[in-house]
């Protein structure tokens, strides 16, 4: 099964949610551990992953915690995924051309090579900043239906 891992998974939550604060506002880890629903003893060693990728920076200290390394419409949803899991291969013959002895003949991998080029072409479509608004429509709309909700009772 193709499928993103948890560690993945917990990366987005959390370069997202760096994403959505104030420009230049340093989170405590043990915020965003718990508004992510991440254990925060396993959202460290992610977090140390981002900050050796160069998208997050850690500050120490009193006023220590993590900030974005740059702005969030620079930070692709590719980038944060890839900074986790490494290079997206939907194949093991897409790695890198003789990887698979039968890349040449097999009438698969065409379909491999053009499935992973739409997936990447999505993900570097999609930036933090994508997701932080598309993010704030979703509570927009999620707050007006529980309104609804609430009226009719």
């Amino acid at each position: 099964m193709l499928q993103l891992t948890r560690d993945g998974e917990y990366a987005v939550r959390a370069v997202v949610f760096l994403a959505s604060q104030p420009e230049g506002r340093v989170t405590l880890i043990s915020e965003i551990a718990e508004t992510q629903e991440v254990p925060k003893s396993y959202l460290s060693k992610i977090m140390q992953h981002l900050v050796r990728s160069g998208l997050v920076k850690s500050r120490r200290g009193a006023k220590g915690g993590f900030v974005l390394a740059r702005p969030a419409d620079q930070i692709t949803l590719r980038q944060t995924i890839e900074a986790m899991e490494g290079p997206i291969h939907l194949n093991v013959c897409l790695i890198k051309k003789g990887e698979c002895h039968r890349d040449v003949l097999c009438p698969v991998h065409p379909v491999w090579r053009e499935a992973q080029t739409k997936l990447i072409e999505v993900l570097d479509s999609k930036t933090m900043a994508d997701l932080v608004r598309d993010a704030e429509i979703l509570h927009k709309t999620v707050n007006k239906v529980e309104a609804r909700k609430v009226k009719g009772k």
